[in-house]
Order: C-alpha cells, then sequence, then structure tokens
C-alpha cells in the first residue's frame, strides 16, 4: 500500500552507485584485484625468491617446499568443512596432537603394526568429530566454545596414559618395563615414501583437496552445506537438516585432521606432546586465506591449498634469505591480515542514498 506525506528522508533507499565511467573503471580494477591478487602475489613472490635464492627453484627445493605445506593443507581443509557451515573447529590442532600420541602408543607401546596405528588414528578422529557433533547439534552449545572445550579435553587426555612424555622406542613406561614395540619401516613410509618423483604427503593433500573440492562443489551435501553455513534458518525452513550436515561437517573436519597427524607422527618419528600445538593458528590462516583467492569469498578448497602453498613459499623463502625463526609468525600474521582485507574490504559494494522513484 502506498501512503503519502512522508518525510523526504524515508523516501531515501540504497541503490548501487551510478554506472559513470569512472567508477566502472575502478569497478573493474577493483574486482580484477580481489579475484586474481593473491593469485599474482604467490606468483611474484615465487619468481622473487627464484630470482635472488639459486637454490629456491631447484626441484627438490619444490617438492620439499609442498612436503612441508602438506600437514597445514591438510588440516585447512578440515577447518575449510567446519568454516562452509559457518563455524571452526577449535580442537583441530589437538586432533592432529591426539593422532601422534595414538599411532606412538599404539606401535611403541603395543608392539602393533603401522596399518593397525593408522586405523587407530582414524576411527578416533571420528570419534572425536561425532562428540564435536553431539555437543553443536545436540547440546546446542555455540561452535567455537564447543570446539575449545574440546581442545583442552584433548590436550589433557593425551598427556594421561604416558605420564606428560613423549613416546619413543625403547622408553620406560610408567610401571618400570621398557617399550616392547617401535615405528615400522611401512608407518613411517606415509612421510618418506615417493609416487615418481612425487613425495608421498604431497599426493595424499592432492588427493585430499580433489576430494575436498568434488564434494564441496559437486555433490548436494556439499551445496547443502554452504546453504548452512549462509543462512541455516532459511536452509531449515526449506527442509534442510541442518543439524546433520553441520554434524557431518565436523567429522570431516576431525577425519582430515586425523590424516594430517599420520603425517606428522611418520614425519618426526615419535609421540611428541607438543604436537600440533601450533597447528591450530595454521590451519585457520589458511582457510581464511583461502576465501579471498579468485574471489571467491567463501569457504573453498583450492584456495586453502593455495593459501598453505603461498605460506610455504614465503617461510622457505625466508629461511633461503637467512630470517631467523622469529620472523615467521610475523609473515603468517602479514599474509593473513592482507587475505582479510581482500575478504573484508576490497569486495564491498560501493552503496549510496538516493531518492525513491
Amino acid at each position: 500500500m502506498t501512503t503519502t506525506g512522508t518525510s523526504p528522508r524515508a523516501k531515501l533507499k540504497p541503490q548501487p552507485a551510478p554506472a559513470a565511467e569512472e567508477f566502472t573503471l575502478w569497478g573493474k580494477t577493483r574486482d580484477g584485484v580481489v579475484k586474481y591478487g593473491f593469485v599474482a602475489v604467490t606468483v611474484l613472490l615465487f619468481g622473487y625468491f627464484a630470482l635472488t635464492q639459486s637454490a629456491f627453484a631447484t626441484s627438490d627445493s619444490l617438492f620439499a617446499m609442498l612436503k612441508y605445506a602438506s600437514v597445514t593443507a591438510i588440516l585447512g581443509l578440515g577447518m575449510t568443512f567446519s568454516m562452509v557451515v559457518g563455524g571452526m573447529d577449535m580442537s583441530i590442532g589437538s586432533q592432529a596432537g591426539l593422532a601422534v600420541q595414538l599411532a606412538a602408543m599404539t606401535m611403541v607401546f603395543y608392539n602393533m603394526t603401522g596399518v593397525t596405528a593408522g586405523i587407530i588414528v582414524v576411527l578416533g578422529g571420528v570419534l572425536v568429530g561425532l562428540a564435536n557433533a553431539v555437543l553443536i547439534v545436540y547440546f546446542r552449545i555455540p561452535d567455537l566454545l564447543a570446539t575449545l572445550a574440546m581442545m583442552f579435553v584433548i590436550q589433557g587426555v593425551k598427556l594421561i596414559p604416558v605420564s606428560g612424555q613423549s613416546v619413543s622406542a625403547g622408553m620406560v613406561l610408567p610401571d618400570g618395563s621398557v617399550a616392547p614395540g617401535r615405528f615400522t619401516e611401512g608407518f613411517l613410509q606415509i612421510d618418506r615414501g615417493m609416487v615418481g618423483p612425487v613425495p608421498l604427503p604431497v599426493v595424499i593433500m592432492l588427493v585430499l583437496a580433489v576430494f575436498t573440492w568434488f564434494f564441496l562443489s559437486r555433490t548436494k551435501w556439499g551445496r547443502l552445506m554452504y546453504a548452512v553455513g549462509a543462512n541455516p534458518q532459511a536452509a531449515r525452513l526449506s527442509g534442510v537438516r541442518v543439524g546433520f550436515y553441520r554434524g557431518l561437517a565436523y567429522v570431516l573436519t576431525s577425519l582430515l585432521a586425523s590424516v594430517g597427524g599420520l603425517i606428522l607422527v611418520s614425519r618426526i618419528g615419535q609421540g611428541d606432546v607438543n604436537a600440533g600445538s601450533s597447528s591450530l593458528l595454521e590451519a585457520v590462516a589458511v582457510a581464511l586465506v583461502g576465501t579471498s583467492v579468485l574471489g571467491a569469498n567463501k569457504p573453498n578448497a583450492w584456495g586453502t591449498l593455495l593459501g598453505a602453498l603461498l605460506i610455504s613459499i614465503v617461510l622457505t623463502g625466508m629461511t633461503m634469505m637467512g630470517f631467523q625463526y622469529y620472523y615467521q609468525d610475523t609473515a603468517k600474521g602479514l599474509v593473513l591480515l592482507v587475505a582479510l582485507v581482500f575478504s573484508y574490504t576490497m569486495s564491498r559494494k560501493r552503496v549510496r542514498f538516493t531518492p525513491a522513484t
């Protein structure tokens, strides 16, 4: 129904800015920077380090860089699932650490095979994911609070059986006996193995990236996850089982965290009690960086993968240039800040108020 006598202020409504030539030029430039900016930054940084550091662009260095990025990328892909449904799994680093401890204890304490250790780790990850899902969906605890509590629980639980010690072959157990087992050669090949010239962790990373992309972009479940993350209330009114898809996302997050933990423990060759402690921030960083890639403005697999690669390029290049390790966190933070600028500032549309017609 139309009303009369309204004030001029009431007749104002937001409309897009006029398509003047200068605004159009700015808009095209801005959209191009948003869409291709991070890809360009990655290419430029790679080119800079390749020109200034002779060892940077060698095949050995490239594969080592990708191998280093594999664990972070896999955890970032796991974080991508929880971010797609509008949450964030704060326990993902602790879950990777739990995978390290479970694998080490299975082989060293109980003298079991690497295959058995892998199965136990995966089952443990699924159980943690289900526990997070129950807390979030059934008890309706906010995602951050539920997974933060789970993080502390896991950090304590993984230390109790080993009395706070790292697990290694030949260690003395709490009862005074010597651990009978060791890391099997087959298990260590998870990190050391090769598929042709490509390290096995890189192959695993790429397979999981393809799986994540296909699941989220090409299946009904993935599209419904995006719908849940965008507007859970609208999704629920449309008949989507919001709780089921949120729970599924956290199970998949935990599953990928376990895989990342398996690669990590095979890399370090012991059950380090501090393993995974920095993985949370790295996983969050690469997943957030990924939202800025190609102007996606949403969590996605290829963006997360590029985010992990970008951070690996920066850290490898800085190391070759002689920067000390304590500069690395600053570099990670700057990369994340730039990503946030791309996501939350440059992608905004210009809006102004014009009189309603």
